[in-house]
């Protein structure tokens, strides 16, 4: 058993998200590790913004924890639980499980010396470097978000934003 972490899910939204996650590969050792563990192992390393090799000793060793979410990462999975756990908040707000409006911003970043690719220039701002554009909803929930270099207007930055959330490109 793991301490309780403020990172971590209620049992609440642990139960609207297990039958999201794939089942143990066939062939192999059986599954030992509390897939509800890694989750909030996960969400430690998000919210704390500490690396994987620091996570507490009470949870799942980190490699674990990792291999999951580089696993969940690429097969979409972690997008489907962050779209279930979006729209559970969104329904406790008495809100629409789905948004009809959103704010969009932008903010023009200097990146290191030494980073080469993705740089562009900002002139408004007077920034070499990158661009991060998000979108919230208007609960402030995080939607998307796009990272560009800073050259990108913050019009064409939107329109991007807006076509990788509606799926219209493969960055989400």
């Amino acid at each position: 058993m793991t301490k309780n972490y403020p990172s971590n899910l209620t049992w609440k939204q642990w139960e609207l998200i297990p039958e999201l996650f794939p089942e143990a590969k066939p062939g192999g050792h059986p599954r030992t590790t509390c897939m509800y563990a890694v989750i909030n192992a996960i969400l430690y390393v998000l919210c704390q913004g500490c690396t994987w090799w620091a996570l507490p000793g009470d949870l799942p060793p980190w490699s674990t924890v990792y291999g999951y979410f580089r696993r969940w990462r690429k097969d979409r999975t972690w997008l489907q639980v962050h779209d279930k756990l979006y729209e559970w908040v969104r329904v406790a707000a008495s809100r629409e499980p789905s948004p009809w409006e959103a704010a969009f911003d932008g903010q023009s970043v200097e990146t290191a010396t030494m980073i080469c690719t993705d740089v562009g220039f900002d002139p408004g701002k007077k920034i070499h470097g990158r661009k991060r554009f998000i979108t919230v909803d208007l609960l402030g929930l995080v939607l998307g978000v796009l990272v560009t270099c800073a050259s990108v207007p913050e019009r064409a930055g939107a329109k991007l934003n807006v076509h990788v959330l509606a799926g219209l490109s493969d960055e989400r």
